[in-house]
């Protein structure tokens, strides 16, 4: 089975400059963002207007989680982001695990990993309050330009949060539902890479499996059986470490080994979706920072939601897209560790479950 070589970034840009980063220049822009949000978080409400103004362009467009979305400006940055997550956790603190940076075409990124910590205590999202500590997986990309912040993703594993206030309100995950880990052996959000080299070769080892996924066994298997050896035996197989750790969102969970990962996420997955684009539109992000590497499409995923293999709800035929960020840590030669922030919140609205109304 051969791998398909093509370009995996947006399709719908054109005429762009490509960008150059220093190694230099990325350890200063990853720093600007660390700090950027922190001292949102340290200094709180009461210098939310003055530190928005101060870190983000006016006009930043920011794209979100379900059910948020995607919206524009400051001021509804502070409306439906900010005011109500520090009405609704007003000690919120956060704690990073991984901060990734690089320029990918015309944009210089980072993207963090990272805990929210706080006391529930006032409704969000539209769920009443359990008054104890919630810890929210908040995975982010920031563009930067001219030391200001004019683009945000934010994904926030809301089916997390609402497991530990005890409403688990889809049906259980597959793996083990449970903390994300920081990277084995290194720091995550400390570590300086100068060789430039390195950065491309981490980069190009995601992105060649992600293009093996393009082939698609599940449309041939006869039996569940016969799909699993295909999966194991895939191109894929090539490019993970035998200690493999693939860590999922919650309703879906976190697996170990490329027999783990394929029973608890990618066997299913493939069989509820054989009808599927990962490149209709193409990742937004594609970074490499030595050991690490990042990628995200916000809606790169175009499918057909066509059987209840993969979340356990009957097949209704809808078409679906899908937010998703892939964090990379390669170690001895292969991608020892993924953590995997998906919107499932925003694929099961699409098939008409709306988590925060049942």
């Amino acid at each position: 089975m051969q791998i398909e070589q093509f370009d995996t970034g947006l399709k719908n840009q054109n005429n762009f400059q490509e960008l150059k980063i220093t190694a230099e220049e990325n350890k200063q822009n990853k720093q600007i963002v660390r700090n950027y949000l922190n001292n949102i978080y340290k200094l709180g409400p009461s210098k939310i207007e003055e530190n928005l103004s101060k870190y983000f362009s006016e006009d930043v467009n920011i794209k979100c989680f379900f059910p948020l979305n995607e919206f524009k400006g400051l001021s509804n940055f502070r409306d439906k982001f900010w005011t109500p997550l520090f009405d609704a956790f007003p000690d919120l603190e956060r704690r990073e695990q991984l901060v990734i940076g690089g320029a990918f075409r015309d944009k210089f990124q980072v993207g963090t990993i990272s805990t929210l910590s706080g006391i529930f205590k006032k409704k969000w999202l539209n769920v009443e309050p359990n008054f104890k500590m919630v810890n929210l997986r908040c995975c982010e990309i920031h563009e930067l330009k001219n030391d200001k912040i004019i683009e945000s993703h934010i994904l926030i594993d809301t089916i997390n949060f609402l497991n530990q206030i005890g409403k688990f309100p889809i049906n259980p995950s597959r793996g083990y539902e449970g903390i994300w880990m920081t990277p084995i052996n290194t720091d995550g959000v400390n570590f300086y890479e100068n060789n430039l080299d390195v950065s491309k070769a981490t980069l190009d080892q995601s992105l060649t499996m992600q293009r093996s996924l393009n082939i698609k066994p599940e449309l041939e298997a006869s039996s569940d059986s016969d799909l699993k050896e295909k999966l194991i035996n895939h191109p894929q197989k090539d490019f993970w470490h035998e200690k493999m750790i693939w860590y999922g969102p919650s309703g879906i969970g976190t697996a170990r080994s490329l027999e783990g990962f394929i029973d608890h996420h990618q066997l299913p997955f493939r069989k509820t979706f054989k009808e599927r684009n990962y490149w209709e539109l193409g990742h937004y992000c594609e970074l490499g920072d030595g050991k690490f590497s990042l990628t995200a499409g916000w809606h790169s995923i175009q499918a057909v939601y066509d059987s209840n293999d993969w979340l356990g709800y009957n097949s209704n035929k809808n078409k679906v897209t899908m937010r998703v960020m892939d964090f990379y840590h390669h170690d001895e030669g292969k991608i020892r560790e993924n953590w995997v922030p998906i919107d499932l919140a925003h694929i099961l609205s699409q098939i008409g479950i709306d988590i925060f109304k049942s």
